[in-house]
């Protein structure tokens, strides 16, 4: 298991570019082998900040791209801010084009985080320092820093919380449940599913759960690319075939998309809605959440990542290498070299803790006020 560290606050700066921009509707070379760490003695402070985001599947990808924008402004930069929906290739152009224009700094929301090699080289070799921002860039020497939330932290929440919230419906096992995991193409899914397995398999091992489908492994429970569609013929799926007399007590699930996608393939099916985890404190996942459906969610408030990496852009502009917030040298191996990491520490949310754990969002709060 990885400690994680609660990293410093935001800058002034980086806190200004985030005060307004809320959740859309509110808003209006380091350690480990190979790579060299460019700019090292700093870039001047306009300088052209590149952020290539993957395609649009959640709220917070959709939030990012705002509070990059707004961000990046503030502090002094020349933000170029991308979302590379048509995929794969799309992404691949954007970055190169993103090195045409000098960009000092290229922050990178992977689709698929071993398919970007040869940009990362052209990256490395014009001088700008490459951060992979949520998910880890893969199997490449030239990735300087990566800044997520601390995935397996996340997985091993969500497995908890599954325990927990079944044994509170129901104290006595054995429980049957099933088993979901995101797009095999993204690094974290299986970092997700690792952290759950940590907490689940033992109690696998000892009977107290059951996966009745038998499908335990994590390529039988991907969804390739995170689609709520996929998910949910799949629930349909496993229902007809392994519950049409058995109650199925739990699911994890590794986000909210994918959570309300099960919860309405179970109300289609005419079942009582299980314990059902998830993650990204989406608004409808938090009223499902709060309406008594939903179980559990992970905050992991945007606002705060995007505001940390914008305080690690500024102190790579200054020439502080490694940035100051780095906080785990050894746990993230991206295939090639250890990446050096800032980790922020993920918060379990259910309907007993809500209004603590969004007290500080502009949107959430409000969603959970009556609850």
């Amino acid at each position: 298991m990885r400690l994680f560290a609660k990293v410093v606050g935001v800058t002034a700066v980086a806190a200004l570019a985030l005060t307004g921009c809320g959740r859309g509707s509110d808003s209006g070379g380091s350690g480990g082998g190979g790579g060299s760490t460019g700019g090292s003695s700093g870039f001047p402070a306009d300088a052209v900040i590149g952020v290539s985001l993957p395609q649009k599947t959640s709220e917070n990808w959709v939030l990012a791209e705002s509070l990059f924008n707004d961000g990046l402004k503030q502090a002094g930069f020349k933000g170029d801010v991308q979302f590379a929906n048509g995929g794969v290739s799309e992404q691949q152009n954007q970055i190169q084009a993103m090195i045409t224009k000098q960009a000092k700094v290229i922050v990178i929301g992977a689709i698929d985080g071993s398919q970007l090699g040869t940009q990362l080289k052209a990256a490395k070799d014009s001088g700008a320092i490459v951060v992979a921002y949520d998910r880890l860039l893969l199997n490449s020497p030239n990735v300087d820093y990566y800044i997520a939330y601390d995935n397996r932290k996340v997985g091993q929440l969500q497995g908890q919380a599954l325990l927990d919230g079944m044994k509170a419906k129901k104290p006595n096992g054995p429980y049957n449940i099933e088993l979901f995991a995101g797009s095999p193409d993204d690094a974290n899914a299986k970092v997700f599913f690792d952290g759950a397995m940590d907490i689940l398999k033992p109690k696998i091992d000892d009977g107290t759960l059951k996966v009745v489908s038998g499908q335990k492994d994590f390529n039988q429970a991907v969804t390739q690319g995170w689609r709520a569609g996929d998910a949910q013929k799949r629930m349909d799926t496993l229902l007809s075939a392994n519950y049409t007399s058995t109650e199925l007590d739990g699911v994890l699930s590794p986000n909210d998309t994918l959570a309300r996608a099960i919860i309405t393939s179970v109300k289609a099916a005419g079942k009582p809605i299980p314990i059902v985890t998830g993650q990204d404190s989406e608004v409808e996942s938090v009223k499902s959440i709060m309406a008594g459906e939903q179980y559990s969610t992970i905050n992991k408030d945007t606002r705060n990542l995007v505001a940390d990496t914008i305080k690690m852009v500024q102190a790579l502009q200054k020439g502080q290498q490694p940035p100051p917030g780095i906080n785990d040298t050894k746990s993230y191996n991206n295939g090639v070299k250890v990446v050096p990491a800032q980790l922020l520490a993920p918060v379990i949310v259910t309907k007993a803790n809500a209004k603590e754990a969004y007290a500080n969002d502009p949107t959430l709060s409000k969603i959970v006020a009556g609850g």
